[in-house]
């Protein structure tokens, strides 16, 4: 077993969004959203560095008031991922170290998650990560739902909208996949450079695009929950739970 050499969380805020334009910037208990997000991320133990990548002069400009070190990238990137990895080539980050995608729209992550994410990576072997968490039968029925099924050695064998595995019982657990990666750089590099695959494209994952080419993706799972903000609605349950925290 080794240890982790260094990890560095990437928070990609995008300004332009068609459910939600402006969402980083949205107001939570007086902050706006991406600085929940970096506060709640530089909490975690292993992060060596946790920063904003943005596309938004208007983002990088309330990042740079509130003290959140912030990378501005290019407005052309079609995913996350590939604004994490032009952030991470900027910061000049060895290829041995650990990248931490941190989704933008989690002000309620809890920083034990990060931990939980990057643990496995203290065997050189694990190259990408991320984190899945038990859910009924019921919520598993949501195609905005991504689940995922495991091998016993808890390595991802597909991410899906369905329902999976199938269950002719009625019985058993699914997992939802919770949308946070963690990727050895050279992994991330390799990630960036491979073409969109059939699989990807069909269920509009872009993590299909690992295991469609051979590369394992290890799943923690987790005991936390995540409250993503999707919709503007969704902001006043995110505000419960932070006023909760701060009781």
């Amino acid at each position: 077993m080794n240890t982790i050499s260094g990890c560095f969380g990437i928070i990609p805020a995008r300004y332009e969004s068609s459910r939600f334009p402006g969402k980083p910037l949205a107001d939570i208990c007086g902050k706006p959203m991406f600085w929940h997000v970096w506060n709640k991320a530089s909490k975690c133990p292993e992060m060596a560095q946790v920063v904003l990548a943005t596309d938004s002069s208007i983002i990088m400009d309330a990042a740079e008031k509130l003290g959140v070190p912030a990378i501005m990238t290019a407005d052309t990137h079609t995913s996350g991922t590939d604004r994490v990895l032009e952030a991470a080539r900027k910061l000049n980050i060895p290829k041995d170290s650990v990248v931490v995608n941190i989704q933008g729209d989690e002000p309620c992550l809890a920083p034990e998650m990060l931990s939980e994410l990057v643990s496995p990576f203290t065997d050189k072997n694990v190259r990408v990560t991320t984190l899945a968490s038990p859910i009924s039968a019921k919520e598993a029925l949501s195609p905005d739902r991504v689940k995922v099924a495991l091998a016993k050695d808890n390595r991802a064998l597909y991410f899906s909208r369905s329902p999976i595995p199938f269950s002719h019982d009625g019985k058993g657990e699914y997992l939802l996949h919770i949308g946070l990666y963690g990727f050895r750089m050279e992994a991330l590099e390799t990630f960036a450079s491979l073409p969109g695959s059939p699989l990807e494209q069909r269920e509009r994952l872009e993590q299909l695009r690992l295991l469609d080419n051979g590369i394992s993706i290890h799943v923690t799972v987790t005991g936390h929950s995540c409250h993503g903000v999707d919709r503007p609605e969704d902001l006043d349950t995110a505000i419960k739970i932070l006023e909760r925290e701060q009781i």
